[in-house]
C-alpha cells in the first residue's frame, strides 16, 4: 500500500481507536504530513523504536509498540517453552505515553504465553538492564527517547544478558514485524486478566534494593567522603526524570550529607517544562541549578537524562564562573580517578581493561597506558562496550572490564549493568570530587591537573538535523560524496588515513596501504590527520541528525580552542559541499 492507502486503512480500521482517527482526521487535508507519517515504518534497530508520538506508521503510538513487542514475543516463542517462562522486564520512564506503551507491550507478551515482569513506576535504564540479569529474564524493554526532546518517545529492548538486543537477534524481530499485520495479526490481553493468570506481575522495591547494593560496591573511597561530608555540598537535578529518588539515595548511601535537588525539576514531568530540552550535554538546562549553585556557595552541579543514563556535570572554575565539563572531559577525569585509586589501593586487576568508543577522546588512551592499562576501542552505542563485557565473560575473564564510557556522556563502572549508568557515575563523580576536595582542589583544577600531566585533547561535535524523508536521503549523499571525494588536507594538514567502518577497511595515504578493521560494519568515516587532529562523520542511529566529531591536541588550552574553532569550520563546510 502507498501512503494514502496506509491513512485511510488506519482511519477504516475497527481495531483503531475514536482518539487517533480524529487525530488523523485532522490531517486529512495536509498530503504532506500524511507522506510523513505513512511513508515507512517506523525503523526497529539493535535499539528498538525511537520516534515522535502520534498516529501512523511512523510513529510511536500504541499500535506500533504492539506490533514491535508481537515480534519480540514471536522471537522468544522461537527460543522455547522455558524462556516464555523466563519473561520480560519492563520499564518506563517519565515521557508522555511511556506507562501505557509499557502496559501495552505486557499486555501483547501476555497474550503469547509470555510473563511481564513490569515495574510500578518509572525507573532508570541502568535498572532495567540490571533486572534482566536478577530476574534471569529472557529480555526487557525500556519506554523510553533518553534526552530527546518532549514530542520523542521509544521503545528499547535488550536481551539476557542485560545488554541491548544484538543485531542478529533484532534482525529476526525486524523480520516477524515485517511480515504481520500491525491491527490483525497482534494478540493482546486485558490487563486485569493478564495479572489475574500470574501473567503479569509488578516489581519495585526488592529491585531497587539490590540494584543500589551493585551500584554502591562500585564506590572506591567512602572514607574520603566521610571526611569532608560536612562542608561538601552538590546541587543535583533529575531533569524531570527517573534519577531523582536512585541517585538520592546512592548518594546518602556513600555518605553525602548536603544534597540540594533542583525542586524546580525534581518531579516527574513528559513537558520538561523548565528547559528547551533535557539534556545533559546543553549548559542551557542548568541554568537554575546554575543560579542556585551561586546562592549556595556550591562547586558542583550533577545532572540526569530522564532515563538516567546520561549524566552531566558543571563546576566553578578560579574566576568563579560555572562552566559545563564535557563528557569526554568526565570520562577522563573518572578513568584517571579510577586507576589511580585502584592502584593506590592494589586492588587495580593485572588484565583491566578499558573501553571506549570510537568517537572518544584519545586522551583516555594516554591514561590508560600511564597505568599500563589495556584501552580497547569499539563502535559508537553504549551497546558494543555490553558486548565486550560479555566476551570477557565467555572467554574465562582473561581480560577484566574496569570502566567503559563514550564521549555522549555514558559511563559504567562494574558489570552489574550492561548499559550506560547515571547512578552509578553519579556516585563516582561525587566521590571524586570529595577526594579531590580533600586535596584542596575543585574537579575544574583536576581536570587542569590531568592536562598539565598528559597534554590539551580538545573535542567538540556538530550535529546538523535532517528530517524526514529529504534528510535521509540528503545523509546518503553526504556519506557518498566523502567517500568518493576523500579530503586530501583541511588548513594544510594532511589527511594521512581513512577509516571506513561499513567496508571495514583502514586505508593509509602516507603508505599508500590498506589493512582490515576487526568491527562491525557501520556506516562511519574516520579520518585521521598529520598533526594529530581527526575528525568522524556519521549518521545518527537515533535521532534524524548527521553528526560530525572533531578532536584537536594542543600544548595549551589557547591554542587548542584557537585550532579547534578553524578546524571546525573547515571541516563542516567540506561535509554540507
Amino acid at each position: 500500500m502507498n501512503c494514502m492507502e496506509t491513512y485511510k486503512y488506519w482511519l477504516q480500521s475497527p481495531y483503531v481507536d475514536e482518539e487517533t482517527k480524529a487525530e488523523l482526521r485532522e490531517i486529512e487535508n495536509n498530503e504532506k504530513e500524511i507522506e510523513e507519517r505513512f511513508y515507512t515504518n517506523l525503523a526497529f534497530g539493535t535499539g528498538g523504536l525511537r520516534g515522535i508520538i502520534g498516529a501512523g506508521t511512523n510513529r510511536m503510538n500504541k499500535y506500533t509498540v504492539r506490533k514491535a513487542t508481537q515480534g519480540l514475543a514471536a522471537y522468544i516463542t522461537r527460543q522455547g517453552e522455558e524462556a516464555k517462562k523466563r519473561g520480560v522486564a519492563i520499564a518506563y520512564d517519565s515521557r508522555y505515553r511511556s506507562p501505557e506503551f509499557a502496559m501495552e507491550s505486557a499486555k501483547v507478551l501476555a497474550a503469547n504465553g509470555i510473563k511481564a515482569y513490569v515495574f510500578d513506576e518509572l525507573r532508570p535504564t541502568p535498572e532495567l538492564s540490571f533486572a534482566v540479569r536478577e530476574l534471569k529474564a529472557i529480555a526487557g524493554i525500556v519506554i523510553t527517547a533518553s534526552h530527546n526532546p518532549a514530542k520523542y518517545n521509544g521503545y528499547k529492548v535488550y536481551w539476557e544478558d542485560g545488554g541491548q538486543l544484538p543485531p542478529e537477534s533484532a534482525d529476526a524481530v525486524l523480520e516477524v514485524i515485517n511480515s504481520i499485520d500491525i491491527f490483525t495479526d497482534v494478540k493482546t490481553m486485558d490487563e486485569e486478566e493478564a495479572k489475574k493468570q500470574g501473567f503479569i506481575q509488578i516489581i519495585g522495591e526488592e529491585i531497587d534494593r539490590k540494584y543500589l547494593a551493585k551500584v554502591k560496591e562500585q564506590s572506591i573511597n567512602p572514607e574520603i567522603v566521610a571526611k569532608v561530608a560536612d562542608d561538601f555540598k552538590i546541587i543535583y537535578t533529575p531533569f524531570h526524570g527517573t534519577g531523582n529518588k536512585p541517585v538520592r539515595r546512592i548518594l546518602d548511601m556513600i555518605g553525602v550529607k548536603n544534597v540540594i535537588v533542583v525542586k524546580e525539576q525534581e518531579q516527574p514531568d513528559p513537558a520538561f517544562s523548565t528547559v528547551k530540552s533535557p539534556n545533559p550535554e546543553e549548559k542551557e538546562g542548568f541554568a537554575i541549578a546554575i543560579e542556585m549553585a551561586k546562592k549556595e556557595n556550591v562547586d558542583l552541579i550533577i545532572g540526569t537524562d530522564p532515563d538516567c543514563d546520561r549524566v552531566g556535570v558543571v563546576v566553578r572554575n578560579k574566576e568563579g564562573e560555572y562552566v559545563t565539563l564535557t563528557g569526554n572531559q568526565t570520562g577522563v577525569l573518572l578513568t584517571e580517578y579510577i586507576l589511580s585509586q585502584k592502584k593506590e589501593k592494589g586492588t587495580l586487576p593485572l588484565n583491566g581493561v578499558i573501553i571506549k568508543t570510537i568517537v572518544t577522546t584519545e586522551m583516555a588512551r594516554a591514561v590508560a597506558q600511564h597505568y599500563n592499562v589495556e584501552i580497547i576501542d569499539v563502535l559508537t552505542g553504549f551497546k558494543f562496550i555490553g558486548e565486550k563485557i560479555k566476551e570477557f565473560e565467555e572467554n574465562g575473564n582473561s581480560k577484566q572490564y574496569v570502566f567503559g564510557f563514550e564521549e555522549s556522556y555514558g559511563y559504567l563502572a562494574g558489570t552489574y549493568a550492561r548499559d550506560k549508568d547515571a547512578v552509578v557515575a553519579s556516585m563516582l563523580i561525587a566521590e571524586m570530587a570529595a577526594w579531590y576536595k580533600s586535596r584542596g582542589m575543585s574537579l575544574y583544577e583536576g581536570m587542569q591537573e590531568l592536562y598539565n600531566k598528559y597534554g590539551v585533547y580538545l573535542e567538540s561535535l556538530k550535529s546538523i538535523t535532517l528530517e524526514g524523508k529529504e534528510g535521509i536521503e540528503k545523509m546518503k549523499a553526504i556519506m557518498e560524496m566523502l567517500r568518493k571525494e576523500t579530503p586530501k588536507e583541511i588548513n594544510g594538514v594532511k589527511v594521512t588515513a581513512l577509516r571506513d567502518y561499513k567496508v571495514g577497511k583502514r586505508y593509509d595515504f602516507v603508505n599508500n596501504a590498506q589493512e582490515g578493521i576487526d568491527l562491525p560494519e557501520s556506516d562511519v568515516l574516520y579520518f585521521e590527520l598529520e598533526d594529530k587532529s581527526w575528525f568522524v562523520v556519521r549518521p545518527s542511529g537515533t535521532e534524524p541528525k548527521i553528526k560530525i566529531y572533531f578532536s584537536v591536541v594542543a600544548g595549551n588550552i589557547k591554542d587548542a580552542e584557537s585550532k579547534m574553532q578553524i578546524f571546525k569550520d573547515t571541516v563542516i563546510t567540506k561535509v554540507r559541499g
